[in-house]
């Protein structure tokens, strides 16, 4: 079945409400600066001017997760990925109001920063709370799917930590088999707290607020690369 990986599109809309002129003109000041390259290989010498851990959050959002990230971690290089603008805008507006240095940001599909990134260079990938895409035709456009997983599993070090969290009960079966199917991943999940309450490093998304507000249930995975 065709995945992401060789749909080579993006669905949704990109754009949102018309930009505040404060947030365009952040928009054009900062976004520039921390901007992932648009061609040329993408390294942790590229992106921050010397080597350094390197991880990716591959959707996200308004970029609350990314954020609470890279404080908790500032020797780490966290490449984010977003297609949406009202999402870029809100990350660069954290990235700004708290002076986080090690982030970049890639308006557009995830997959074209991933395929430019050496092999076994990511230590943390995260995949939070993607477009479940519920009905069984649309399936081919989950990012969880054998390809962009595989892809993944190529660009991240053996012993990284691959992250996934959904709210919505048709995706988390399907991830669960994606991921069972996957050679290149151990679960890391023993007992049921472990994927049904959120980890003290996995900082809240608004997505997930949302979600919890619904009275919905929010599953938490944690996978090694091996």
């Amino acid at each position: 079945m065709n995945d992401p990986l060789s749909i080579r599109r993006l669905y949704g809309r990109r754009t949102g409400h018309k930009l505040r002129a404060g947030q365009a003109a952040l928009v054009e000041r900062l976004l520039p600066e921390i901007s992932v390259p648009e061609e040329g290989p993408v390294d942790a010498a590229t992106l921050f001017g010397a080597d350094r851990p390197l991880a990716i959050e591959i959707g996200f959002g308004r970029g609350e997760h990314m954020a609470g990230q890279a404080k908790m971690r500032p020797e780490m290089g966290f490449i984010g990925c977003e297609p949406f603008l009202d999402g870029v805008v809100g990350a660069l507006m954290k990235v700004d109001e708290d002076a986080i240095p090690n982030i970049r940001i890639h308006m557009g599909d995830a997959i074209e920063v991933l395929e430019r990134l050496p092999d076994a260079s990511l230590d943390r990938a995260w995949l939070l709370h993607p477009d479940p895409w519920p009905k069984a035709r649309h399936a081919k456009r989950r990012f969880m799917n054998d390809g962009p997983i595989g892809l993944i599993a190529r660009k991240m070090k053996p012993g990284g930590e691959f992250r996934f969290g959904t709210d919505h009960p048709v995706y988390v079966r399907w991830a669960m088999m994606v991921m069972g199917r996957s050679p290149d991943f151990e679960w890391l999940g023993e007992t049921p707290t472990d994927f049904l309450v959120r980890p003290d490093d996995w900082p809240e998304t608004r997505y997930e607020a949302k979600a919890r507000q619904k009275g919905h249930e929010v599953w938490y995975f944690r996978y090694r690369r091996k």
